[in-house]
């Protein structure tokens, strides 16, 4: 009789549990995927890695240690073999997904680590409920290779709740976009035209570069990267590269920008280095049918005439000429307003320019085909 008593006696001491029940235990072993607590049961709990996270990569002897107490809730109160089963995750899910409405409500920005790159976006946990962020809510341009978010702590807002479907939606674009306005607006507050201002250059096309100037975009087409000519634009600069650039001018959100600083024109003094009458040596840029431009220097260039190439007459400029060829010649024209300056080999083998009617008639009609041929050439 007094065994019985003892054994209801025990019996009594020992709770009873079952499924779905929040429990409090005592970590008496860890393994690396297999937690075991003392429940105040007949049996212990097995809590295994896979009901403990949804991050596989986690050691759970790193997490927790014999001794430590934790709030669990029963899924089995017999495996099988006399042992409860239990999980921790879902139980922090169940708290995580109210979490998660309090933060889709009031729109919440969050924090978390990438856990997964999938074909279709990342995936992240807050409070062990799983986030999926689609691809076209990564950022707010196209990206097509999301490996570089693999272990990357992103912020993101919930776009989309659906605890029953268990769908859970983040939106980091949003964010970015937001951001960007923000950026934007500074931006456009603080710069004119005419400013001097640092950016990055972010890409190369065969017209010109666009560079981040930190809340927006400017062109710097191909006109403007240099006095002198640019044959692509790929060959002077690099996407990375920083540049130091002139606002030309402001339109609406769009903005464009030069390297042609005032101070380095090289028509500035111009008027005094190719003065009509001065001989000059430049370097055949290109040519035409009607005439060869010569580069005197970097940003100015002259017409040389084909009526003015030689003393003898020449058909083409092609015949007796070479691109990169350098060439020594009289300036006959000079006309700054225009930035034209026309140039004649032929006057260098007169001894006297107006010696007599004809020869000054021949350089006059000449003088004014070159300028003719400059326009024609300007047009088109």
């Amino acid at each position: 009789m007094s065994e019985l008593t003892f054994e209801q006696m025990l019996e009594d001491s020992i709770k009873t549990i079952h499924a779905g029940e929040v429990v409090e235990g005592t970590v008496i072993d860890v393994k690396e995927d297999e937690i075991v607590l003392n429940i105040g049961y007949k049996s212990d709990g097995i809590l295994t890695k896979n009901e403990y996270t949804n991050d596989s990569s986690v050691d759970l002897t790193t997490v927790v240690k014999p001794g430590d107490t934790m709030e669990v809730k029963v899924l089995k109160v017999n495996d099988g073999e006399g042992q409860v089963v239990l999980t921790y995750k879902r139980l922090a899910a169940d708290r995580g997904n109210k979490r998660i409405e309090e933060a889709y409500n009031s729109k919440e920005v969050l924090k978390a680590t990438v856990t997964q790159v999938l074909e279709g976006g990342l995936s992240v946990v807050v409070d062990e409920v799983r986030i999926f962020i689609p691809a076209s809510l990564v950022s707010d341009t196209y990206e097509k290779d999301l490996n570089k978010y693999a272990g990357q702590e992103i912020e993101f807002v919930i776009s989309e709740y659906n605890p029953k479907r268990r769908r859970y939606i983040g939106d980091r674009r949003q964010l970015i976009a937001a951001r960007k306005a923000e950026l934007q607006a500074e931006l456009f507050a603080r710069i004119h035209e005419g400013d001097v201002v640092e950016g990055v250059v972010k890409n190369v096309t065969d017209f010109g570069a666009f560079v981040d100037l930190g809340g927006a975009d400017g062109l710097l087409h191909i006109s403007e990267m240099s006095w002198g000519r640019v044959e692509h634009p790929r060959k002077v600069f690099k996407v990375g590269e920083k540049l130091t650039v002139l606002i030309k001018e402001i339109n609406g959100n769009k903005v464009a920008l030069s390297l042609k600083f005032e101070d380095a024109n090289p028509w500035k003094d111009a008027a005094d280095k190719y003065a009509i009458g001065k001989v000059v040596t430049g370097k055949v840029a290109r040519m035409t049918d009607f005439g060869a431009f010569i580069e005197l220097e970097p940003g100015v260039d002259a017409l040389l005439h084909v009526s003015q190439i030689s003393k003898e007459h020449v058909e083409k400029p092609s015949d007796v000429l070479r691109v990169g060829e350098e060439v020594t010649a009289k300036v006959v024209d000079f006309n700054e307003a225009d930035r034209k300056i026309s140039l004649s080999i032929k006057a260098m083998y007169a001894t006297d320019r107006f010696s007599g009617a004809g020869d000054a008639d021949e350089v006059s009609v000449d003088i004014d085909a070159v300028i003719a041929a400059q326009e024609d050439e300007d047009a088109e």
